[in-house]
């Protein structure tokens, strides 16, 4: 059984009265362990892909399973369960708390979810030493540089063990010899903690570093190289239909153009 099951998902937007389809007969497994890359344009749907898989947003039509759980079908208490318990989130700003320490900003997710406070920091640093940051775990984000506050930002992504990491754009803002060290952690973090990660980049070089590599194009997700895996594409998505009726009124979730990629 696949980690991540989605199933002809579509996730449409109204904007003026117009439907602006997003998500076009999505469906694709995702197994547990492995480690994909994601690129496409601008506005291709990637971070809306992303908020579907990350339970941030629901979509139009479609189903996902994860870990064999129907996850539409839970209510808002349940999914915020499932993302707090087995999902984390890296995005392109690393939303650090500017007054809480390094060390501080790791521990924070299991302090909120009242875990023990000596065990949270001691994993929050041993985080920090894996990120190569162990000296800086007592200093303030506003202390750091780019790529130190991205990876504080990506052990705190990881401070609850979860099954899943989603990464958007986490090397967007930096240069590209620390963009290489972000993700050479990411492929670390896969490799050595088995967590399952799912990378949007524009970076198709580094996009070619991840084992899996997969491409968005108008609202459909296929194998980024299809000729290594036949015409159906292995894992990628099914061959796309007519889309689904969709209501009337707008879907769940703002426009495209709330993401920082424009959808």
């Amino acid at each position: 059984m696949a980690l991540i099951e989605l199933r002809n998902i579509f996730k449409s937007y109204f904007l003026h009265g117009k439907r602006i389809d997003v998500l076009r007969d999505v469906s694709l497994d995702i197994e547990q362990g492995e480690l994909v890359s994601l690129i496409g344009p601008s506005g291709a749907g990637k971070s809306t892909f992303l908020h579907v898989v990350g339970t941030l947003d629901a979509p139009a039509a479609g189903t996902m399973r994860f870990e064999g759980r129907q996850v539409f079908d839970m209510n808002d208490a349940e999914l915020a369960e499932l993302r707090n318990r087995s999902i984390g989130f890296v995005f392109q700003s690393h939303f650090l708390l500017p007054e809480f320490t390094a060390v501080e900003n790791v521990a924070m997710p299991a302090l909120v979810r009242r875990a023990d406070r000596t065990r949270a920091f001691r994993d929050a640093r041993e985080l920090l030493d894996r990120m190569g940051l162990g000296a800086r775990a007592e200093h303030r984000p506003g202390e750091l540089s780019g790529g130190e506050s991205q990876r504080v930002a990506l052990a705190r992504a990881l401070v609850l063990k979860p099954t899943l990491l989603l990464a958007d754009e986490p090397t967007g803002n930096l240069d590209p010899a620390t963009g290489e060290q972000i993700h050479a952690l990411l492929r670390e973090v896969n490799r050595d903690l088995g967590v399952t990660a799912i990378v949007v980049t524009h970076n198709e070089e580094l996009a070619r570093s991840m084992p899996r590599q997969l491409r968005m194009r108008d609202g459909s997700v296929r194998p980024a190289h299809p000729e290594l895996h036949g015409a159906a594409g292995e894992g990628g998505a099914r061959p796309t239909t007519d889309a689904p009726t969709l209501p009337d009124g707008p879907t769940p979730g703002g426009p495209p153009g709330t993401d920082d990629d424009g959808g």
